[in-house]
């Protein structure tokens, strides 16, 4: 059984910085891109970030590139996003998602696409402050 289990969020004021973290269990990190997704109040759900361990691969969309760092520790199954420079249309609840890897440019894929990962974690709200 494939569990994504994010933790992280909370309260940041507007400049501030987060780290958002993501535990999986239960897949092969080789064979899965593993992003994140935010969905804020009323709008529709953002690709943000995606990482293939499988080649190293990391697309990121353009309303967070310049401000964000996915990562990876592979020995902890543990996915990271960090982003700078909050601002408040940040808020939102943020979700760490799977989809499987086809090719180098799946993350990319999925940036765009992000209803078609296949697993979501349970998702953790951010709210950045003004």
């Amino acid at each position: 059984q494939v569990q994504l289990v994010e933790s992280g969020g909370g309260l940041v004021q507007a400049g501030g910085s987060l780290r958002l973290s993501c535990t999986g269990s239960g897949l092969n990190l080789d064979d899965y891109v593993i992003g994140w997704v935010r969905q804020a109040p009323g709008k529709e759900r953002e690709g943000i970030a995606s990482y293939s361990s499988n080649g190293g691969n990391i697309y990121y969309a353009e309303s967070v590139e310049a401000r964000s760092t996915i990562s990876s520790d592979d020995a902890k199954s543990t996915v990271y996003l960090e982003m700078n420079s909050l601002i408040p249309e940040d808020t939102a609840d943020y979700f760490c998602v799977a989809g499987p890897r086809f090719t180098a440019y799946s993350g990319r894929v999925y940036i765009s696409k992000p209803d078609q990962y296949t697993y979501w974690g349970q998702g953790t709200q951010v709210t950045v402050s003004s």
